[in-house]
C-alpha cells in the first residue's frame, strides 16, 4: 500500500477532487497557507497497483512537475471506502506491480556513487579471485553477497522504457566500468599471488575445480543470466528486495570477471577467452532479459508523446542485444557441441572395449584422460584395468584394446592395459 500527498496548483482544486472523488479515493484536504501558487495539500491511501492510473488522471487535470508528489510505503489503513478500491483495483490490475515514479526512483537509488561502486567492485573482485584459487565455493559465494551489480543492469534498462537518456548512459556506464575494474582488479591480485608464493606453484590453473567451472561455457550459461535477468525485473518491479537477486546477477558476472583476471596472471589465454566469452553473454543476457521484461509489463515514458521514442530505442537496443548474443552463442555451442561429442565418444570407448572382453576375464574400469587444452578436447590416453582369476597368466589385451580404442575415438590415442588378481569366494 502507498500513502500519497499532492500540492494542488490554484484554479486545480476541483478538478483534482473531482478524480479522487470519482475514484472512490478517501482522503483528507489541507489548506494550503504558505502564499506561494498552490491552494491546498491533499493526502490519501492507494493500493499499489492502483498508484500509477490514478496518478495518470491526476497528472492529465494539472497535476504536473512544479509541484510535489510525495509517495510513502502504507503498513495498514483500516478504511472501508479503501477496502472497496483495493477490491476493485485487484481484479483490473497486478496487485505487485509498482509505479513508474516509483520504478525509476527504485532504479536511480540501486546506482550507488561512484566512489561507493568501485570500492565495492574491487573488493568483490578480489575475494572472487582468492576463492577461485583456493577451490572454496564458500569464498566465491560470499564475494557475490557484496557486488554492486544489479543497479547498473537496473538502472540502463528502466533509462530505455521511461526514455531517460541521462539514467541509460548512467547504467550502461556503470556496468562498463565495473566488469572492466573487475577484471583489473582480479589480475593484478592474481599476479600478486602468483609471484609472491602466496599458493603453492601451479603450473595449469584450470585443474582447479572452481576455475575449470568457467572456463569452457556451454548454453546453460545462457539460461542462467537470462533467469537472473528475470527474476531482477521482477524484483524491482514487485518491490520487494533485490539483495538476493543482486547474489544471482553477481554469479554470472564476478567469478568469470576473476577468472579472467587469472587467465592473464597466469599467462593462459584460452582461460582468459572462455571466462570473457561467458561474461560477455552473461552481461547482454542480463540486459536482454531485463529490458524485455520491464516493456512486457507495461512500463513506458511519462509523457504519451514520447512513448514512440522510446519503443524505437526499446526495439533497437532489444535487436543490438539479440545480434550480440546470437555471435557469441556460436562460441557456446561450440563448447556445447563439444563437450556432447566428447561424453558420446567416451561412453562408446568404454563400452566397446567392455564388450571386447569375454570371462573369465573382467574389465574394471575404463579411464579416458583428454588432451590438455582448456576447450575443445579430445581423447589421447585411454588406460584399461582388466581383472583376471588367480593363478593366470596376463592374456595380452593391449593391441585389441588398442584397435578399439583408435577406432571409437576415431583418433590415434595411447592405450595401456592394467591387470590385477580377482579372487571370488
Amino acid at each position: 500500500m502507498r500513502f500519497v500527498q499532492i500540492t494542488i496548483p490554484r484554479g486545480k482544486r476541483e478538478a483534482v477532487l473531482g478524480v479522487l472523488d470519482d475514484e472512490g479515493i478517501d482522503y483528507v484536504l489541507t489548506d494550503e497557507t504558505s502564499n506561494r501558487e498552490f491552494t491546498a495539500v491533499v493526502t490519501f491511501p492507494l493500493p499499489t497497483n492502483a498508484l500509477e492510473p490514478v496518478l495518470e488522471e491526476l497528472r492529465a487535470v494539472g497535476i504536473d512537475e512544479d509541484g510535489h508528489t510525495v509517495i510513502m510505503d502504507a503498513n495498514t489503513v483500516i478504511s472501508r471506502e479503501f477496502d472497496e478500491l483495493e477490491e476493485r483495483y485487484a481484479e483490473e490490475e497486478d496487485e505487485e506491480r509498482i509505479a513508474r515514479e516509483e520504478l525509476t526512483s527504485k532504479a536511480e537509488s540501486l546506482a550507488p556513487s561512484v566512489s561507493t561502486y568501485t570500492l565495492m567492485t574491487v573488493i568483490s573482485a578480489v575475494i572472487a579471485t582468492a576463492g577461485l584459487l583456493l577451490n572454496s565455493p564458500a569464498v566465491v559465494v560470499g564475494s557475490m553477497v557484496i557486488a554492486p551489480l544489479i543497479g547498473p543492469a537496473m538502472t540502463a534498462n528502466v533509462g530505455t522504457v521511461v526514455d531517460d537518456h541521462d539514467l541509460f548512459v548512467r547504467g550502461v556506464k556503470l556496468q562498463a566500468f565495473g566488469l572492466v575494474l573487475a577484471i583489473a582488479s582480479a589480475t593484478v591480485f592474481a599476479l600478486v599471488v602468483r609471484y609472491g608464493n602466496v599458493v603453492p606453484p601451479l603450473a595449469d590453473v584450470t585443474t582447479v575445480d572452481q576455475i575449470r567451472e568457467r572456463v569452457a561455457p556451454d548454453f546453460l550459461s545462457l539460461v542462467v543470466a537470462l533467469g537472473a535477468g528475470a527474476a531482477g525485473v521482477l524484483s524491482l518491479t514487485s518491490g520487494v528486495s533485490t539483495a538476493l537477486v543482486g547474489v544471482m546477477i553477481a554469479v554470472a558476472l564476478i567469478p568469470p570477471a576473476a577468472t579472467v583476471g587469472i587467465g592473464i596472471a597466469w599467462g593462459q589465454p584460452l582461460v582468459s577467452l572462455g571466462s570473457g566469452v561467458l561474461v560477455l553473454v552473461n552481461i547482454l543476457s542480463i540486459n536482454l532479459a531485463v529490458l524485455v521484461g520491464l516493456w512486457y509489463q507495461g512500463y513506458r515514458p511519462e509523457h504519451w508523446f514520447r512513448e514512440g521514442n522510446a519503443r524505437s530505442a526499446t526495439i533497437k537496443r532489444i535487436g543490438v542485444l539479440l545480434a550480440a548474443i546470437i555471435v557469441l552463442s556460436g562460441f557456446l555451442g561450440g563448447v556445447t557441441l563439444d563437450s556432447f561429442q566428447r561424453a558420446t565418444t567416451e561412453s562408446q570407448i568404454q563400452t566397446q572395449i567392455r564388450d571386447s572382453v569375454d570371462p573369465p576375464l573382467r574389465v574394471l574400469d575404463v579411464e579416458v584422460e583428454q588432451t590438455n587444452t582448456v576447450i575443445f578436447q579430445q581423447p589421447r590416453r585411454v588406460v584399461v584395468t582388466v581383472g583376471i582369476p588367480p593363478d593366470t597368466d596376463p592374456p595380452g589385451l593391449a593391441g585389441r584394446i588398442d584397435t578399439i580404442a583408435d577406432s571409437a575415438a576415431g583418433v590415434d590415442v595411447e592405450t595401456e592395459v592394467r591387470y590385477t588378481v580377482v579372487e571370488h569366494a
